[in-house]
């Protein structure tokens, strides 16, 4: 009996040291600005020009998981747990978190796809690796993750 109290203390401990990582909408880099503040208002009237149908939401995905390689940060389930060799530092951005995706809107996820996320490993992927069509897709598939 005392081993079984010993494992479920051990489980115990284990699960609550993944807290700040499940709980990212605590910690206010959440809600950082990324895009700088002389063109934050033009990124926010940037609008996607797609719509969130079945065949566009399957375009994003198959771009996330294959083209754009979101999926090796990001993870298949847009938590930000990837596989990401020798991390060192934040996790990327859970998509999950629905404060994050409240908090920004479809044209500033644009700005960072263009510009990369200053203050964090996000690079630029407009145009280098995607078009910027393909990138309203993922940005669709990415808003599919908060739903």
């Amino acid at each position: 009996m005392p081993w079984k109290i010993g494992t479920l203390c051990l489980y115990g401990l284990f699960f609550q040291s993944l807290l700040p990582f499940v709980s990212e909408a605590a910690d206010p880099e959440v809600l950082k600005q990324r895009v700088p503040q002389d063109q934050i208002a033009e990124a926010r009237g940037w609008k996607n020009p797609f719509p969130s149908t079945p065949e566009n939401l399957g375009k994003g995905k198959r771009v996330f998981h294959g083209k754009a390689f979101c999926v090796t940060c990001h993870g298949r389930d847009g938590k930000g747990l990837g596989k990401i060799p020798g991390l060192v530092g934040k996790l990327p951005r859970n998509f999950t978190d629905k404060t994050w995706q409240a908090a920004r809107t479809d044209g500033e996820l644009f700005w960072i796809l263009k510009n990369g996320s200053p203050g964090t490993d996000m690079a630029s992927f407009i145009p280098l690796v995607l078009s910027e069509e393909e990138a309203w897709h993922v940005l669709l598939y990415v808003r599919a993750f908060g739903n």
